[in-house]
């Protein structure tokens, strides 16, 4: 196992505990309100901070982007930077509904190279590292063998900071009501990444991403041989926000019914 993969998942089980802990007082918790629909509890920033604790002591030098404290950068231009999302699925968290996760991933000049997500409650971990497979508790996994989307069970995630594009996403979400065996929205984007890559979903798609959200998540589906895009059939899922991934027949079919509702471009 990779030395940085090793410090991940020390990070994730410390952050863990953190949150164990604080799920026996869900009635204490404190609750705060970023935006509309977009919550944070002084659990989420205490897990990240006993997250970047442990990454900062053994790599100083590395950079961290997380979703409560921001960007900063190690000394200099940092090559390393850590991806991190301390409590993926605050909303269920807060609700006691358990469907939450730790996502923590490793970029090097952008590209990610270990990545682990860590549910506390079915103590699940899965961990890749760039070129040698994913696994979930030592066990390596793989996408699922479906091929048709007919056949095929397809996450997904509703919109709920920006509705800006709500039209376009319940066309999609209509059309693929027919046309699927069934969609779940569980609410933590990160497991439903990792369940694509260990076959529990064949498919998921989701507008309005940020990268701590998928950055470990979607490493884990193409070390497991799926496929990942945005919406355009890119690599730029990262930066864009919107995200498409599956086994490699059903994400050939799922992208461009996904396509087909996008906006059109006005013509300049």
């Amino acid at each position: 196992m990779h030395p940085t993969l090793t410090i991940a998942i020390k990070a994730a089980r410390r952050a863990s505990s953190v949150i164990n802990r604080a799920s026996l007082e869900l009635d204490l918790l404190k609750v705060q309100t970023k935006s509309p629909n977009d919550f944070v509890t002084e659990v989420d920033r205490a897990a990240e901070a006993a997250i970047i604790e442990v990454l900062q002591d053994a790599y100083p030098g590395h950079g961290i982007l997380a979703e409560e404290s921001g960007e900063t950068a190690g000394p200099g231009e940092a090559e390393f930077q850590w991806i991190i999302d301390p409590l993926d699925g605050t909303t269920n968290f807060i609700h006691g509904f358990p469907q939450y996760a730790i996502s923590i991933a490793l970029a090097r000049r952008g590209i990610v190279e270990q990545a682990v997500v860590f549910d506390p409650n079915r103590n699940e971990l899965f961990t890749a590292s760039k070129g040698s497979g994913a696994f979930l508790n030592d066990r390596r996994i793989r996408v699922s063998k479906r091929i048709r989307l007919g056949e095929s069970l397809i996450g997904t995630g509703f919109p709920y900071r920006q509705f800006d594009h709500i039209d376009a996403y319940l066309a999609m979400f209509r059309e693929l009501t027919q046309k699927t065996a069934g969609i779940r929205r569980p609410g933590a984007a990160s497991l439903d990444l990792a369940y694509v890559a260990c076959g529990r979903l064949d498919a998921f798609w989701e507008m309005g991403l940020s990268p701590w959200d998928m950055a470990a998540g979607t490493l884990l589906i193409t070390e497991a041989g799926g496929l990942v895009s945005d919406f355009a059939g890119d690599a730029d899922y990262l930066r864009d926000g919107n995200v498409v991934a599956g086994t490699p027949k059903v994400f050939g079919q799922l992208l461009p019914i996904i396509q087909s509702h996008l906006p059109r471009r006005a013509e300049a």
